[in-house]
């Protein structure tokens, strides 16, 4: 079983996202991640899936998007040299002592201070899903109150396809 990223654009309608899950989930699949948005035309979105399937059940999926009628174009992002990028919010427990090494650690992975509490730092980071868990497990150790994650998004690069 691999990790695959499809990149889907479909109608910014109401009903389109459930109909795309819901056929990925009735097949079988696990969604890993899953993020929507509208695109730089309002009438279209783009949905970035992470799904875990073998190469037999991902062309099934393929196939089985490509019927649905908000469907517009689907790119496997899986194999391209392709861009991806997660956000996360991490709320940090720290003491006022400790609180410039939480600051420093964040500006090393080039994080931003989002808020200060009298015992919480909150820290927005962007990146690949390898640096926010290397920053993850840096602020276990300090204490993390919340965290919450994106999941990925991705785009192919330069090239048009």
């Amino acid at each position: 079983m691999m990790k695959h990223i499809l990149s889907v654009l479909v109608e910014n309608k109401p009903g389109v996202l459930s109909r795309v899950t819901g056929m990925i989930s009735r097949r079988g699949f696990n969604i890993g991640s899953l993020t929507v948005a509208p695109t730089e035309d309002e009438s279209l979105s783009r949905m970035t899936i992470i799904v875990e399937a073998d190469d037999v059940g991902f062309e099934q999926i393929t196939k089985q998007l490509h019927k649905l009628v908000s469907v517009f174009k689907i790119s496997d992002l899986t194999e391209d040299d392709a861009i991806e990028r997660e956000l996360v919010l991490f709320k940090v427990q720290c003491t006022p002592e400790r609180r410039h090494e939480i600051i420093e650690i964040a500006g090393v992975f080039r994080a931003n201070i989002v808020d200060v509490g009298k015992n919480t730092l909150t820290i927005e980071a962007t990146g690949t899903e390898s640096k926010l868990d290397a920053l993850e497990d840096l602020f276990r150790s300090y204490g993390i109150r919340q965290l919450t994650r994106t999941g990925k998004i991705a785009m192919s690069r330069g090239h048009d396809q």
